[in-house]
């Protein structure tokens, strides 16, 4: 936020909405906790960002110390989240949370990809990660690929293929949402609209039941 516009309060919840209170802002986060993302991914993803907001945005986020710029493969310039911008994914869980409780507009627009599935369903997964649960998983949503790693009382995931997973799935974006706004129960997404393949015995049953324990939160 400009500093013209910031609210210049010594509250920390004015201090924390000059950083990420502009339109747009916390939807770029959002998006980032997929991975290291470039302009292009971001501009696809936020349905109707124009490039200027967009760069003007990341200008800020990165001189507020919540993204920073670093070189991908072939010298792609990619966005990726500090340390200090990671923190905010409890913040954008309970934000979607929130937003469950009301109806969506009338005919929503999809986002242009499926980036904004990381953050919620980790921190989802983290709330309700039982001792011992362990895996790779590959997540094909849509037919846009994700990694998710739990490992060490930890989840991950991320916007890219999984290397030799223990259990895929396969699913649509809209079934998830259906689940977690209650419209459907998670023994019917399972039933209906996941095709699961289990390349290590019993791991099928750990993702299905993470998946299943973190859906039902949004329903409370």
């Amino acid at each position: 936020m400009a500093a013209s516009r910031r609210y210049k309060l010594l509250c920390p919840i004015a201090r924390a909405l000059d950083r990420i209170g502009d339109r747009w802002t916390l939807l770029i986060l959002r998006d980032l906790h997929a991975g290291p993302a470039r302009f292009s991914d971001l501009q696809t993803g936020l349905t109707g960002i124009a490039a200027n907001l967009l760069t003007d945005r990341l200008q800020q986020l990165a001189d507020d110390g919540l993204v920073e710029k670093r070189a991908g493969e072939y010298g792609v310039m990619l966005y990726a989240l500090t340390p200090l911008g990671a923190r905010t994914r409890d913040l954008l869980f309970e934000l979607a949370m929130f937003g469950g409780r009301f109806e969506p507009d009338p005919e929503p627009r999809r986002p242009g990809n499926l980036r904004t599935i990381a953050v919620t369903l980790t921190a989802a997964c983290q709330r309700v990660l039982e001792p011992g649960v362990a895996f790779k998983a590959a997540l094909s949503v849509d037919d846009e690929m994700f990694t998710m790693n739990v490992a060490d009382g930890r989840v991950d995931i991320r916007y890219a293929p999984a290397s030799s997973p223990d259990v895929t799935l396969t699913t649509s974006y809209e079934p998830m949402v259906d689940t977690a706004d209650g419209n459907m129960t998670a023994e019917e997404f399972a039933a209906n609209h996941a095709e699961i393949v289990a390349h290590t015995p019993g791991k099928d049953a750990e993702l299905m039941g993470l998946l299943g324990a973190a859906m039902s939160m949004f329903r409370d």
